[in-house]
């Protein structure tokens, strides 16, 4: 279990300047999304409209940090062996300027420290890593792009490249460092890559999460901000999936994918694969017609989902032009064909949409069509499963996939 620490942090501002390839460069201000936290009535609320564009969460002071943690341990019974306070926020981590403050604050009360999301940019001194070792970090997420400092340096804009390369070092060897790199065509993929590899190895980081770099709205930037870099066209789904897979080949790390995928687990959706049919056997029975929008990678998988369990002439799935469910906007729906779609319509839980939005886009050829959210997740992808075992995943997928059966017939058209 972990409890969140959250020092706050606006993307850019408060992490020494944008990395060339961050997801959040470019981001313009712009009317509501819409999303299922939104009041009836109205579109727009704090999720969908500065909570996506992480624009107004300035870092928070210390007194209020520790004080939030504190009570969260008073509060519940959080006292089992595997409780570890997470230190994470909108910024980057590092360049929190109280972070040695706070951990110093964390480590009276014997509790293992996770350092969330960072890259490093904000260690000047590698002698940082070590205090926050003494203070109890036993756990890093560290985003590290590459292993040379010159490219770090040019492509993350950090001031001290080789600092913040030496306190990774340092970490790798003291504790779990579950390192993060953007691939970028041409850049830091390639005999690059391998490089970096071999000398996280060589120093004993745990695991390396790749993760695909994002150009075009269609990959996930739906704030106005594509492209982040002219010119530069992202790996297909199926180069970027061979990578993971090649690299895991390798390396002894840990490797995972995102969006795809995690050679260990299966996932996503793990319980698609032939050698896991006999896990679908636990799943009720699809007894209602319903229409399943999903993405472009998720689409294909629950496809065969569904015909494994003998579910397709109920059920059929229609991709967005999107490649992550979640970021599903009013965009992507409304270029939809409507022509194989039911009268029944199941959305990603989390999709960037207002509901009434939604029936007003369904039905908009004549036919009235009742639109409901599935669950928010139907799998993990790598940023996730990377700490999973196969078992967790293969659970996890279980008990989301038996929510959205129950939701197709709870809401769909029943058939004898």
């Amino acid at each position: 279990m972990q409890i969140i620490a959250d020092v706050g942090g606006i993307p850019g501002k408060d992490c020494r300047g944008f990395c060339k390839y961050c997801y959040f460069r470019k981001v313009k201000d712009g009317d509501p999304l819409g999303c299922k936290h939104c009041l009836p009535g109205h579109i727009g609320c704090d999720h969908c409209t500065d909570g996506v564009r992480e624009t107004k969460n300035d870092f928070i002071q210390p007194f209020i940090v520790i004080s939030s943690v504190q009570t969260s341990l008073m509060m519940g019974n959080n006292r089992d062996q595997d409780l570890k306070v997470n230190i994470s926020g909108g910024g980057d981590v590092s360049c929190y300027p109280h972070l040695l403050e706070i951990t110093s604050a964390f480590s009276q009360w014997d509790i293992p420290i996770h350092l969330g999301y960072t890259s490093g940019k904000g260690i000047d001194n590698p002698k940082t890593a070590n205090d926050l070792l003494s203070h109890g970090v036993d756990e890093v997420t560290y985003t590290v792009f590459s292993t040379d400092s010159q490219m770090r340096e040019k492509w993350m804009g950090d001031p001290s490249p080789q600092a913040s390369l030496d306190a990774l070092k340092i970490f790798c060897e003291s504790c779990d460092v579950h390192a993060a790199s953007v691939i970028v065509p041409g850049v830091n993929d390639g005999d690059k890559l391998f490089e970096t590899c071999a000398k996280l190895e060589e120093w004993g980081a745990k695991a390396l999460i790749l993760m695909r770099f994002a150009n075009f709205r269609n990959q996930g930037l739906i704030l106005g901000n594509e492209p982040i870099i002219k010119g530069v066209e992202p790996h297909s789904l199926k180069e970027f999936e061979e990578m993971v897979h090649s690299i895991n080949k390798e390396f002894g790390l840990r490797i995972t994918g995102t969006p795809l995928c995690d050679p260990e687990t299966d996932a996503p959706f793990a319980i698609s694969l032939d050698k896991n049919r006999e896990y679908l056997d636990i799943l009720s029975k699809v007894t209602s017609e319903a229409t399943i929008v999903s993405s472009k990678v998720a689409a294909p998988f629950i496809e065969r989902i569904f015909d494994h369990v003998e579910a397709s002439s109920l059920v059929n799935v229609v991709a967005a032009d999107q490649d992550i469910g979640c970021l599903i906007t009013q965009q992507d729906l409304e270029e939809l064909d409507l022509t194989d779609v039911k009268e029944t319509v199941i959305i990603p839980g989390r999709a960037f949409v207002y509901d009434k939005k939604a029936e007003e886009i369904f039905s908009r050829d004549g036919v009235e069509r009742l639109v409901a959210r599935g669950p928010d997740k139907l799998s993990v992808d790598g940023e996730m499963s990377g700490t999973l075992s196969r078992e967790d995943v293969l659970k996890t997928e279980l008990i989301a996939f038996q929510d959205l059966i129950e939701a197709i017939n709870f809401f769909g058209v029943r058939k004898n």
